[in-house]
């Protein structure tokens, strides 16, 4: 029993906790940044305000999480972010591919107390900034409402990625909170005073039909007049989630500090519409639906900014501009929204691609003016323009990585963020490239990594030289096209087979990216007329390019519904084909074609389908395209590019293995290998259901044997990305042969890359 006297005060319990890196944040920028900091070896204290991880992504909220992706609906191929947000979107498919966001939530978590290096602090807000110099964080101070406990919390780093910077803006550090006009960076997409100069936040609901009918009385406070949204007749009784991400509000008020007065509203029109689905008439198979959840908490698009050493703008997306301390990519479209949200008579986004993925710096990543503050998330050093596109959760998880393993670093080297972007910024970009981050335009070059040092030998080398007639034959309704890998040279011959209702001509145009590493078919290098008799034939095509450096070209053949394409069933790693298709859900309408200069380019979209559709066409190749070598497995590059950068087994393969050897033995301790999970994939994290819960081209089961022919290790069910194997004694041997037993699905065996560390 507790009992207690009158007192005329009492202070609450307090907890002093010490770290080496204090994140704020639980979203993904702070949970993916605190397990890639946790992995590297330092000590992490990850503080959330909220009861589960994840942010805007949680069951709190329910926005499915993108990135460079942009849901299939852009040229950007193989753009999926990589590292730990790769390793959790991978996770949460396998587990979870019916979208369930509590499911989600698990997954998260269990990522999270799996790493004995975090000390997580759920239900804890930050209040209160110390400071030990004017430009120095001391520590912070945080209460948790479930327990009562007051936390005080010192680290040398903090790292912020509370959505709006409440620690940077406690420290004093430097912000922007709106749009800057166009001549402050010469940015021609600036929005206008009419459009405004914030984007809102988003507040959803979730439906279900229950078979029996069920009535809704609208609580007093819902909207009561529906045309008030102007476009309130895109309501249905179907969409749901975020699939209304639309229902947005708040974009002319203070979005730090009127955040409960736009949660409000937005409950007032859920409510109103729902009523108006229920109850208008309109909807007869509403009937027997009833409103299952509601949102508590408000997605939030934007708030602060704040500046680091370098402002990302539009010319850096759009032009692609190259950065010496590049250390993370995006590739969502400048998605920029009127501030009058739902209640506006513009269109609900205003999106605009640029022709491939960007670069963004380590400068934009810690504050310019408090010395051991780094920045993460949706908080950036970026224009609002260039957050339009920066903003979304996979890219706010990829620089909560970099900022965390820079956080890593100068832990260990003893120096501040700027420091390490002066003095090491080479070393960053290394140890990410080890963690699995891409860095557009980057290979791995590692010399501890005795894989360098060896001589590979395979069983077989896939040869692009024929995909077989076996798949099924489509009419050409679409222009399609069949993306193709060429390294240096002249490109070899194609063979299609083509069926055609009656005699008719089909247009076929051969073309590249202006820009090697890109995947925009902007370049038409050749264009054949082709004659084609009624019935099926097979068609050959030459052509004359030659090719100076390695790219992915495109075979296209334009639109012509006459005109059925056989295609294969074989899919391998590294080869595609792209439709002319449309994809509004990211104002992908075929053609990108800017009415007024914006500072946007002009474009086709040719984007690929997802599975089961998205054939590659069936065709013969002369001579057979070799760029799929063993030796692939050490060139630095994990994923495909301006190549496929995989080794790849012949199809008649039926136990492909490759040998790692040197000519005097090594001790190994830990293994990496990376595998094809399809980075094409976007992986959307909730509400969408996927129908594959593994990835056809990632290997399932595979076997190391040392040079005894001796079993090392087995894994007999993969499905992740990387895998890190450690041994408890180092391996002792010569030579490391690695055998692919099964597949996830009926392709040709892959691997991306090979690692062997002492």
């Amino acid at each position: 029993m507790i009992k207690e006297d009158f007192s005329a005060s009492r202070t609450l319990k307090t907890d002093p906790l010490q770290a080496d890196l204090v994140i704020v944040g639980g979203g993904l920028a702070g949970t993916c940044g605190a397990i890639t900091a946790a992995r590297a070896g330092i000590r992490v204290i990850l503080v959330q305000d909220r009861p589960v991880l994840g942010g805007n992504s949680s069951s709190e909220v329910r926005l499915w999480v993108l990135g460079a992706t942009s849901h299939m609906g852009n040229n950007n191929r193989w753009a999926r972010e990589g590292g730990v947000i790769d390793e959790i979107l991978v996770e949460n498919m396998y587990r979870n591919p019916e979208g369930n966001a509590i499911i989600y939530d698990t997954i998260l978590l269990e990522k999270v107390l799996e790493e004995r290096n975090i000390q997580l602090l759920l239900n804890t807000a930050v209040f209160e900034v110390q400071k030990s110099s004017p430009d120095t964080i001391g520590g912070v101070k945080a209460f948790c409402s479930q327990n009562s406990t007051l936390y005080e919390l010192t680290a040398p780093l903090f790292c912020d990625a509370s959505g709006d910077g409440i620690v940077a803006f406690g420290a004093g550090a430097a912000f922007r909170m709106g749009a800057e006009a166009k001549e402050e960076f010469g940015e021609k997409f600036a929005p206008d005073a009419e459009y405004g100069e914030l984007l809102g936040h988003s507040l959803y609901f979730y439906s279900k039909d229950t078979g029996k009918p069920v009535r809704f009385i609208a609580p007093s406070y819902a909207l009561q007049d529906i045309t008030k949204i102007p476009r309130y007749r895109r309501f249905n009784a179907k969409e749901y989630g975020c699939q209304l991400w639309w229902i947005e509000y708040g974009g002319r008020l203070d979005t730090v500090h009127d955040t409960e007065k736009i949660k409000w509203e937005l409950w007032k029109v859920v409510y109103g519409v729902w009523n108006y689905i229920k109850n208008s008439g309109n909807f007869p198979e509403a009937d027997t639906m009833t409103l299952e959840w509601v949102g508590y908490i408000p997605g939030k698009r934007e708030s602060r900014r704040f500046e680091g050493d370098y402002i990302l703008k539009q010319q850096d997306i759009v032009e692609q501009l190259q950065h010496t301390d590049a250390v993370a990519f995006g590739g969502w479209s400048i998605d920029l929204h009127p501030a009058d949200g739902i209640f506006s008579e513009k269109p609900g986004c205003n999106q605009w691609h640029s022709k491939g993925i960007y670069q963004i710096p380590y400068r934009s990543l810690y504050s310019r003016n408090i010395k051991n503050l780094f920045l993460a998330g949706r908080i950036i050093s970026v224009s609002h323009v260039a957050f339009g596109s920066s903003r979304v959760m996979g890219t706010s998880a990829y620089v909560g990585q970099a900022a965390a393993m820079a956080a890593v670093l100068c832990t260990r080297k003893n120096l501040l963020p700027r420091q390490l972007g002066e003095n090491s910024i080479n070393l960053l970009q290394k140890e990410l490239l080890k963690s699995g981050q891409y860095i557009p335009g980057l290979a791995l070059k590692d010399e501890e990594d005795l894989v360098q040092q060896a001589t590979l030998s395979s069983t077989s080398e896939f040869v692009l030289q024929e995909l077989p007639p076996d798949g099924p034959l489509l009419p050409l309704k679409d222009s399609a096209a069949q993306m193709l890998p060429i390294a240096v040279g002249k490109m070899p011959d194609i063979s299609l087979w083509l069926w055609a209702e009656k005699e008719t001509t089909l247009t076929v145009e051969f073309r590249c990216s202006s820009k090697p590493a890109n995947h925009t078919p902007d370049v038409t290098l050749e264009t054949q007329e082709i004659h084609l008799h009624a019935g099926r034939q097979q068609v050959k095509l030459s052509f004359q390019s030659i090719f100076s450096q390695p790219c992915y070209s495109f075979v296209c053949l334009l639109k012509n519904e006459l005109v059925k394409v056989q295609y294969s069933n074989v899919r391998v790693t590294g080869v595609l084909s792209v439709f002319n298709q449309t994809n509004p859900a990211v104002s992908n309408y075929g053609k990108q074609e800017p009415t007024e200069d914006i500072g946007m380019d002009t474009y086709e979209f040719w984007c690929p389908q997802r599975r089961p559709a998205g054939h590659n066409f069936a065709m013969q190749i002369h001579p057979g395209i070799k760029v799929f070598s063993v030796e692939n497995l050490r060139n630095g590059i994990a994923r495909p590019t301006s190549q496929p950068n995989a080794w790849v087994t012949s199809l008649q393969d039926t136990n492909p293995s490759v040998t790692i050897s040197w000519p005097e033995k090594k001790q190994i301790r830990r293994i990496e290998l990376s595998f094809d999970t399809d980075f094409d994939h976007p992986m959307e994290t909730v509400l969408m259901a996927h129908p594959e819960t593994t990835m056809p081209f990632c290997v399932k089961e595979y076997i190391l044997c040392n040079d005894r022919n001796e079993r090392i290790y087995h894994q007999p069910d993969n499905h992740q990305t990387r895998n890190t194997i450690h041994f408890e004694q180092p391996i002792t041997t010569s030579r490391l042969v690695i055998h692919l037993k099964t597949m996830q699905g009926k392709v040709p065996a892959s691997l991306f890359e090979v690692r062997c560390y002492e």
